[in-house]
């Protein structure tokens, strides 16, 4: 059965091609061969930024966004997992950048894993991952994932595999924070305890529904996202508390 991993890439390059497009290739390809190790068919919207700027800057003064804005919106929203690259300007993400997740309805990111990337022309600009991009995806609701890459110059004309590797590990958070397993391996009996009898029927039924799934947001949510409401479970009324005082 063949799961999908809906994959948003959004990246605010403002050249074709650019450094930061580059970085979003290799983000999109970790994150795609990351989601086939397990078991998962990535299905990419790729958003160019620079492509639908004018319209983004019409959305922000209008009620009426323009189509190609709004089937942006719609795919950030609804996706799995979201790619996020910008350059860098005067120490933060770029106004195109800004201005399009300004557009982005409220909480339509929460619980979503990001994958951040950053490109500048030096090393000096490394902490935007951190002081500017991370901040405003938290406040959105979404999971940023632990590593973010940022990306100078000098990285794409290295010759070393570094850069490519801070994408796998980065591919690799954003799919455990979905709570994606490992398939098991060839001959492997199903952790789930599913196998002959109960398992084939239960196989059966899921091909009669449908020979695709989608991990989305369900399967993150199983796996033990929170909810506003789990803030509260060990809350303990103010007046039990001086009852116990009392005692």
């Amino acid at each position: 059965m063949t799961r999908t991993l809906t994959i948003a890439v959004v990246q605010a390059g403002l050249s074709t091609p650019s450094s930061t497009s580059r970085l979003a290739d290799v983000l999109q390809t970790a994150l795609e061969t990351e989601a086939r190790s397990r078991a998962l068919e990535p299905e990419v919207t790729r958003i160019d930024l620079r492509s639908i700027a004018v319209g983004i800057m019409e959305a922000t003064i209008s009620p009426v966004k323009p189509a190609a804005v709004q089937r942006a919106l719609d795919a950030v929203s609804s996706a799995d997992v979201i790619i996020a690259v910008t350059p860098t300007f005067n120490a933060s993400f770029s106004g195109l950048f800004k201005s399009f997740f300004d557009l982005v309805k409220p909480k339509a990111l929460a619980g979503v894993p990001v994958m951040l990337g950053a490109t500048g022309g030096t090393a000096r600009h490394s902490l935007i991952t951190d002081t500017a991009m991370r901040p405003l995806f938290s406040y959105l609701r979404a999971m940023p994932v632990p590593t973010a890459i940022f990306a100078a110059s000098a990285d794409f004309a290295s010759a070393d595999d570094s850069l490519a590797a801070r994408a796998r590990t980065a591919a690799e958070e954003a799919i455990v924070l979905l709570g994606v397993d490992a398939p098991p391996a060839d001959g492997a009996a199903d952790p789930s305890g599913a196998g002959a009898g109960d398992g084939a029927d239960d196989s059966a039924a899921d091909g009669a529904e449908g020979s695709s799934q989608k991990p989305g947001r369900g399967i993150s949510a199983a796996a033990g996202r929170t909810s506003a409401a789990d803030d509260f479970t060990d809350f303990v009324p103010f007046g039990d508390l001086l009852k116990q005082m009392k005692k």
